[in-house]
């Protein structure tokens, strides 16, 4: 079965996701996972907000929780459509490969193509890794202040957007391996250095408190 260039994967059952991820062709593929994890985290903090809201219990948080749901859904929409953006990207990418290069002005042609879809390859998975990030910080609050029956979650969240955030860095990596602009590719490694750093310490802080919860 072969994979769908540009339908958008998230309107159809998840089996047609999985089927589509385990086919042979390059899209979708790590990028796309990295970006459903990080989507499944939010979702998480999400649940917890909707778990907290309305309770008297938490009334003393309800603007708080209200606030982070706001900013974990905003995460969580814009998480799927990198998803569906990082097939296409990938998809386009993989067909640029395939431009001929017999002569020296298809050689040209086909190297600035490569050069505008490996940037595009890599600009996305970057976004990701910005939006894991941010799921990242909102787990603090979200076990501090969420409903404690469902801190839990929490926990499933930080461990899904701290793999999101490293599954995409891991396709920012190998795309820049192929870029040849080295402004570019150092501009893009500081960045994504910077947010990789303290997250690694930051998993197992959340992951220590939500456990010390239950």
């Amino acid at each position: 079965m072969g994979k769908a260039s540009f339908k958008e994967l998230t309107n159809e059952p998840m089996k047609l996701f999985l089927d589509e991820l385990s086919s042979s062709a390059p899209a979708p593929g790590g990028g796309s996972v990295a970006a459903l994890s990080g989507a499944l985290g939010a979702a998480l903090i999400s649940m917890v907000s909707n778990l907290t809201i309305g309770k008297q219990k938490y009334a003393d948080v309800q603007e708080e929780i209200a606030a982070l749901l706001d900013k974990s859904e905003s995460l969580r929409k814009e998480l799927v459509v990198l998803l569906e953006t990082d097939v296409k990207v990938y998809t386009e990418l993989s067909e640029t490969m395939k431009m001929p290069r017999d002569t020296e002005e298809q050689k040209e042609a086909r190297t600035k193509a490569m050069d505008r879809a490996l940037k595009a390859a890599t600009n996305v998975p970057m976004q990701v890794a910005e939006a894991c990030v941010a799921v990242m910080e909102l787990c603090r609050p979200a076990a501090e202040k969420g409903n404690i029956n469902a801190v839990s979650d929490v926990g499933v969240g930080i461990l899904m957007a701290e793999a999101g955030l490293r599954s995409a860095a891991l396709n920012v990596l190998i795309n820049l391996a192929w870029i040849k602009d080295e402004t570019f590719m150092k501009e893009t490694r500081v960045k994504l250095d910077a947010l990789l750093k303290g997250k690694p310490a930051l998993r197992d802080e959340i992951y220590e408190l939500v456990a010390s919860k239950l």
